[in-house]
Formats: C-alpha cells, structure tokens, sequence
C-alpha cells in the first residue's frame, strides 16, 4: 500500500477538508448498503409476497431518494477530495520555494536547475493524482468494506467469512505487482529529471549551439533522452495494466465464489431468500473499492515518488543562525571606518578530501580596492562566499571592527554587500522589476540617479515602453554588457558599502569592457571592493593583491612589490594559466 505517512499529515493539516473527505465517504458507502437492503425487500416482497406497486411505492421512493443522496455524497467527496489536493499542493509548493530561498546560492549551486524546476512543478502536479484520487479511494476502499462486513457477519456468517477470506488477496496481490510498478516509476522520474536537464540546457545555449554548429547534434541527443522516457513510461504502463487487469480478475472471482455459496445454500433452503438477495447485491459493493483502488494504485506510486524527492529537498538542514543583534546596529558600524577581518578560515566542501581554504587570515579596509588572485582551485570563490555568506566557514572568524558578523542574520549582512558574477541573474520581468526586485520602497528619482550610473538612461529613453520594457527570458533583449549595467544599476539602487566583483568584464570585447569599466570605477568611489581577478590589467590597477595558492593566502601585497618579493606570485603571472 503506497500510504505516505508525511502525505497523510499533510492532508490532515488541511483543517476541514480531509475530515469532511472521510464522512462523505462513510456517508456514501453506508448509503450503498441501505440502498441495497432496501431493494432486496421490494424485491422479497413482490416475488415471494405478492406485493403490488403501490404497496411498494413507498420504498421505491426512498430508494430514489437514496440514491440521489448517495450521488450527492460522492460528488462532495470527489470535490472535496480535489479542494484537497490544490490546498496541499500550494502549501508544498510554498514550502518548497521558502526552502530554496533559505538554502541559499550554495545549495542551489549543488542542484541542477531543472530537477529543482521538475520536483516544484510536475512533483508537486503528481500529488494532484495521489490527494484527488488515490487517497480518497483509500478511504472508500476502507470504509466501505468494513461497513459491509459489519452488517453481514450478524445476517449470515458463512458469507461474512468468505468476504473477510477473499477480500485481502487484491491488496495482497497489489502490493506484491506494485513493486515492480514502483522501481520503474522510479527509473521514469529519473528519465524525466535527465530530459528536463538537457532541455533546458539547450534553450539556454540555443545560441552558442547554432554557432558551433551543433544544433543538429544536440537535437540528436535530446531525442535519444526522449525516447528512454517514452520507453520507461510505457513500461510503468504496462505493469499498471497487468495489474488491474489481475486485480479485477480476482474481484470477479471472488464475487463468483460468494454467488456459488449464496447459490447452492438457497437451493437447500439454508438462507433466507432476501438475505441472500441483499448479500449477492452488495458483493460487487464489497469488491468495487477494492478495484478502483487497484486502477488507481499508480497514481499512489507516482505520488509517494514524487513526494521523496519533495521531502528531500526540505528536508535538508538549514544554515544554522544565531541571532543576536539588531540589523541597526551593524548599519552603525558600516557608518564608521570599518575594517573586515577574516582571521583563521577553514572551509572544505561536502565529498571534497582537501580543503578548499586553510587557516587563511587577511584584513580589508574601508574605500580601498582589493584582488583576489590565484590558480583555478586556489579558493578564490570560497573565501568570496564566506565574504557574501553564502556558505560558512568550518572554522575561523568574519568580523567587523572585531565585532562577529555571524551575531546578525545574512539578510541584514547583505544588505551591506554588493555581489556582480560575471553572469548576472536576469529574471523574465520588466526592466523595472529587474532593477528594483519588486522592492517598491525606490523612488524615481533613485532609479534615474541608478540608472546613469550604470549609464543605461540613455538606452532605456530609446525603449518603447521605457522601464516597463520586458527583458525576456535571461535577459534575451539584450547584450551582455547591457544586461551587466542593469546588475550594477540594481546594485548601486541598494548602495552597499562592499562590492564583491567576479571580473564582470571577463567575456566582453574591449570596447564594451573599456565602457564598462567606467561605470565600475565609478560605482567603487567611497566603496570597499573585492575583486576576483581574471585580467593582469586589474591586478595593476587594484591597491592591494590577495594571492592564494591550494587555499593558503600565500602573498599579499601590491601588484609591483609582489612581482619583486613573491615568486610563487612571479611564476603565477608568468604561467598566463588563469589571466585570459
């Protein structure tokens, strides 16, 4: 039985749905006993008692009224049982996206894009199936059959042992069948996982394929991905047939073998003519939720699946924080000359035997411009995470003017740092919205201000609609130098005091790295900037150098003086490995 005990919690915290799920149920089968009771005594009464129509006119009427009462309930449950499904739905879905944003880039930096996308979306749509559907049937499929055993067993106990005997054998066998069901949905999630990852990583390098050429190719391989995922579903569908086909075939049988023993007692007047009536007309009642809940038992596997992958992303742990100023006060201490340190940082990542840093100490001053540099590996990038918190460090301290940093939460930390990677996160949203993150606490007059900064005013008057123009999907409307004003404008409208910059100008042409440079440089007056050199130009131009080697700090100093006192940084600038 594909019962997920988190699913049914999730379903119980619905408040009034799920229980007014279960007594629709109830109500509904308990309906379906009545109706049949009663229809065996119209039938006793006119075969045996000679009865007329009016004498069992009344009957009849209530046997419709039964029956419009029994549609009724099943309607309501199947709506509430859809209500149900939609609220958990968008609790999970909720639940999800707050746990992505708490995780961090770190966590996303682990993850690919489109499995996340694919658990957010059609993981959360396959419990649509599981809530309206499967659980419900659970229900019914529960319910029902006890109600019939309980009002069965004192009429006549033979029967009441045959249903009890036979009625486990379709769980038994679906429970056995399933479990071939439930390896292949598994293989089929991961097919589906994979062709979302190279699909989406071809729209997004759609452009970069055409110009190499190799489109044709990539389109090869996404229709080799599609067609293990059409083979692995027809093989869960294929299973999923079998079994309901097994399923109803042992329904049918058991139904036959209740019919013989009804059968052969009546002929030797061992039961009564209207027990034995009612106990055939509720039989198929007996074995129908138990059918329906077979046909519905890959919609309960595909559920519990989709929903291990959902728990596993929240259950992953969460930063731990320990929270003890005030936002206000570190704004208090961004206002004074603050001087960052890191003294003492030790990092190693998950799965990963060496450390990405080692007990690497170095201090950062207000308004100076500093470089990261270093060999690709050397731990550049982590000790600009630590800088940005995205991760923490496993041991060592960040302070500010000796003050632990890790005393505020990072939403207040970062509202002081400034982060511009070499691609900017660009959403599908107007440019507006993609300055301001639909903050709406920026006035106009900042916005210009930002905007000819970053010296994008003049592009934007050119637009139709202005600020309102979309950016399309990552930005497509425009270049990539551009789409890097629009970050710096986003980041100068939240005038951080430490800008923390992966060489932005990295992978443009000289004339719009030369533009854009201007913009930066004029952004960094009056800011502390830390900068992950790429480019000899920057090292000269940077006041101090932070040259890291296998996660040590090795040398530090300016660029001129380093070329003189350090040979590993010498040889390091010689090599040309990482200055591109």
């Amino acid at each position: 039985m594909n019962f997920q005990p988190r699913l049914f919690r999730e379903a119980r915290a619905s408040g009034w749905l799920f229980p007014m799920a279960v007594i629709t149920a109830f109500l509904a089968g308990g309906l379906a006993i009545y109706q049949s009771y009663q229809l065996s005594r119209i039938i006793s009464g006119v075969f045996l008692d000679a009865r007329t129509l009016a004498q069992v006119t009344p009957l009849l009427r209530l046997i419709l009224l039964t029956v419009l009462l029994r549609a009724l309930f099943t309607f309501l449950n199947e709506m509430l049982a859809g209500h149900l499904a939609v609220t958990v739905k968008l609790r999970l879905r909720t639940l999800l996206l707050e746990k992505i944003e708490r995780l961090g880039p770190e966590y996303l930096k682990n993850e690919t894009t489109a499995e996340l996308t694919t658990i957010a979306l059609q993981g959360v749509d396959a419990l649509d199936a599981y809530f309206a559907q499967y659980l419900p049937q659970v229900l019914i499929a529960v319910i029902l059959p006890l109600t019939i055993l309980a009002v069965v067993f004192p009429l006549d106990l033979v029967s009441g042992i045959v249903f009890f005997l036979t009625a486990p054998l379709i769980p038994l066998f679906m429970v056995l069948i399933g479990k071939a069901v439930e390896n292949l949905t598994g293989r089929q999630w991961r097919a589906l996982t994979r062709l979302g990852n190279y699909f989406l990583d071809t729209l997004q390098g759609i452009g970069t394929l055409k110009l190499l050429g190799r489109n044709r190719d990539r389109a090869g391989e996404i229709r080799t991905v599609s067609e293990k995922y059409r083979e692995t579903t027809l093989n869960v569908l294929r299973i999923t047939f079998l079994t309901a086909l097994a399923l109803e075939l042992i329904a049918t049988l058991s139904t036959a073998v209740v019919a013989v023993e009804i059968g052969l007692r009546l002929l030797y007047g061992h039961i009564a003519f209207q027990q034995a009536f009612f106990i055939l007309l509720v039989a198929p009642d007996f074995y129908l939720p138990l059918r329906n809940l077979s046909a519905r038992y890959h919609a309960g596997i595909t559920g519990v699946t989709a929903a291990e992958k959902i728990y596993s992303v929240l259950d992953a742990p969460d930063p731990i924080e320990k929270l003890v100023r005030q936002p206000e006060e570190l704004g208090h201490l961004f206002k004074d000359n603050f001087h960052i340190d890191l003294r003492h940082l030790t990092h190693a990542y998950p799965g990963m035997k060496e450390n990405s840093l080692a007990d690497v100490t170095l201090s950062i001053e207000r308004g100076r411009h500093y470089a990261l540099a270093g060999r690709s590996g050397a731990g550049k990038s982590t000790l600009a995470r630590i800088l940005l918190r995205f991760i923490e460090p496993d041991a060592g301290e960040l302070l500010i003017n000796g003050e632990h940093v890790g005393g505020w939460s990072r939403e207040a930390w970062r509202k002081y740092v400034g982060w511009l990677p070499q691609s900017p996160t660009i959403f599908n949203a107007s440019i507006l919205h993609n300055l301001t993150l639909g903050d709406p606490g920026f006035t106009t007059e900042q916005i210009q201000h930002a905007l000819d900064i970053a010296e994008l005013s003049v592009l934007v008057r050119r637009l139709p609609r202005g600020l309102d123009t979309p950016l399309l999907e990552a930005g497509y409307r425009f270049s990539g130098g551009e789409l890097q004003r629009v970050a710096l404008a986003r980041i100068y409208l939240r005038d951080p005091q430490i800008l923390v910059l992966d060489e932005p100008i990295a992978h443009l042409d000289p004339k719009l790295q030369h533009g854009l440079n201007t913009s930066i440089r004029r952004m960094m007056t009056g800011r502390t900037t830390l900068t992950i050199a790429h480019h000899l130009s920057t090292l000269e131009q940077v006041d101090e150098v932070f040259y890291l080697k296998d996660g040590r700090l090795a040398a530090q100093g300016c660029h001129t003086d380093l070329l003189t006192t350090s040979p590993e940084y010498r040889d390091f600038i010689e090599s040309r490995e990482q200055l591109k």
